[in-house]
C-alpha cells in the first residue's frame, strides 16, 4: 500500500470511541442535566415570570394586525 492509499483511508470518518455514556456514564450525564436545569431555573424563572410590558404587547398586536392576524 502506498502513501496515497493511507491518506484515503484516513480521510474516512472514524466511529466515535466507546464511552461509558452508553452505560454507567449515563447517570452522570443525567445528573449534570438536572443540575444545569435547576441552576438555570433559579437564575431566570423570576425574569420569565415578569409581566410583558404594555408597549411590547402593543407592538406585537400592531404587527399581527399588519400581517393579517394569525
Amino acid at each position: 500500500m502506498d502513501s496515497s492509499d493511507s491518506r484515503k483511508a484516513s480521510s474516512k470518518p472514524r466511529p466515535a470511541p466507546a464511552t461509558q455514556a452508553e452505560g454507567g456514564g449515563r447517570a452522570s450525564e443525567d445528573a449534570f442535566g438536572l443540575w444545569l436545569q435547576r441552576g438555570l431555573h433559579q437564575l431566570y424563572d423570576s425574569v420569565a415570570n415578569e409581566p410583558i410590558p404594555d408597549e411590547l404587547l402593543r407592538l406585537i398586536e400592531a404587527d399581527k394586525d399588519r400581517k393579517g392576524g394569525a
